[in-house]
């Protein structure tokens, strides 16, 4: 009869008695099932900033009211150039015209346009924003931090938690006199890169897990508040956290 090793703080997905199930999770003969779950994290300095800025403008007819908004936006725009950014880093992002039913204004036309605003420099983004104040922008909105390849330390995280499980599963193999044979399973349970969701894998489907118990959801934690402060006074860009799970089913057996 095989030996099961159970993890405490990762309840398995151990096969029944029966073979069959033990070969739908690919154990073979004299090896034991242990399935261990973890964590990995990874921290990046974010290197570009969003904000939305623009303009609203009223006035006793649509065409007037357009015409004195596109004047406005025009100045934002300029002013942004000025500080250096790129023109395919300012992008339209809502423009609208309408009459106004209700308030002190009504009856008048408000026009509305926004520009999303990417500024390479994230260091940079509280100069960007007093700028377009300057030049009277009246919608304003962000920063929002960002990074370029979110995917790169996400991927980081993601073998800090390889490691983690691998340093279990050999210290549970040593307490139990065993070795690590081979790597059965490996799932994506996702996680969290600052505010943003990391989608994870589907769990193994019933017909591998016959059965089986499937392994319950990973809980993930509310995302990190403390953030590290930069030299400039006005934007403390910080760093963004990631924090991913894991579960790796491994197959142990007798040294």
């Amino acid at each position: 009869m095989k030996r099961l090793v159970f993890v405490a703080a990762a309840p398995l997905a151990l096969a029944a008695c029966g073979d069959r199930s033990d070969e739908a999770r690919g154990v073979d003969h004299g090896e034991t099932l242990l399935s261990v779950s973890a964590s990995g994290q990874a921290e990046s300095r974010p290197d570009q900033a969003q904000f939305q800025a623009g303009i609203e403008t009223f006035a006793a007819n649509a065409r007037a009211a357009s015409e004195a908004n596109q004047d406005k936006i025009a100045e934002i725009v300029t002013a942004l150039r000025e500080l250096g950014v790129a023109e395919k880093d300012i992008q339209t992002r809502a423009v609208t015209v309408r009459r106004v039913e209700y308030g002190d204004r009504k009856g008048q036309y408000q026009a509305a346009n926004v520009v999303e605003v990417t500024m390479r420099n994230p260091d940079r983004a509280g100069e960007a924003v007093t700028a377009v104040t300057e030049a009277g922008a009246n919608i304003v909105s962000g920063p929002s931090l960002s990074m370029t390849d979110p995917e790169a330390t996400a991927n980081l995280a993601y073998a800090d938690a390889y490691k983690a499980a691998r340093k279990r599963a050999e210290a549970y193999a040593k307490a139990a006199g065993m070795e690590v044979s081979r790597v059965l399973y490996i799932r994506d349970a996702g996680g969290m890169q600052g505010q943003t969701y990391l989608r994870g894998a589907e769990a193994m489907s019933d017909a591998m897990v016959e059965q089986t118990a499937a392994p319950p959801p990973v809980a993930l934690p509310p995302p990190p508040r403390s953030r590290i402060p930069t030299r400039s006074p006005s934007m403390m860009v910080g760093t963004t956290r990631s924090d991913v799970y894991i579960q790796v089913d491994f197959a142990l057996r007798e040294t």
